[in-house]
């Protein structure tokens, strides 16, 4: 099974998700049969690490995001993953946009598994300190709500 978690810039939200969701996994026992990543749909920051204050917050909840790197979103996603989750929904305007009629994948909002009314991850980039706790907050709740999806999936084709 694999996971692909999309917004802008790939150095605030998504890689928050990858990060949180990989640990949540591990956690669960289903790091070997479910491949995270994270891409943005814009290239502005392609190779550069997470946002220094998104890799703050998340360490203070024992999540490292150091390892990882801004990607751009490309055609060829649409094929390798089988769901493609966008933190908000000018995102999700992009995914729609860019996928090829062929596409078998999930294409949805991360949030769409977390139970909440209001299913976008806000982009914390040009806020505060509280921002970035408020995308954690709303990712954890994602991450747990998508496993639970992935582990039934997974269980099904067992």
């Amino acid at each position: 099974m694999r996971v692909l978690l999309v917004c802008l810039g790939n150095i605030c939200r998504s890689p928050t998700a990858e990060g949180i969701l990989r640990h949540k996994l591990e956690q669960a026992g289903l790091a070997t049969r479910v491949e995270v990543d994270s891409c943005g749909t814009g290239g502005w920051h392609i190779g550069k690490a997470p946002d220094r204050r998104a890799m703050a917050a998340a360490a203070r909840r024992g999540f490292d995001l150091s390892g990882l790197r801004a990607r751009q979103l490309e055609v060829d996603d649409f094929y390798r993953f089988d769901y493609l989750l966008a933190m908000d929904r000018d995102n999700l305007l992009v995914l729609e946009a860019w996928c090829p009629p062929d596409c078998r994948a999930h294409i949805g909002l991360f949030l769409d598994f977390a139970g909440y009314e209001n299913k976008e991850v806000p982009d914390p980039y040009f806020g505060g300190k509280q921002g970035f706790e408020k995308v954690l907050d709303l990712v954890e709740a994602g991450a747990e709500g998508l496993i639970d999806e992935l582990r039934r999936r997974l269980e099904a084709t067992s």
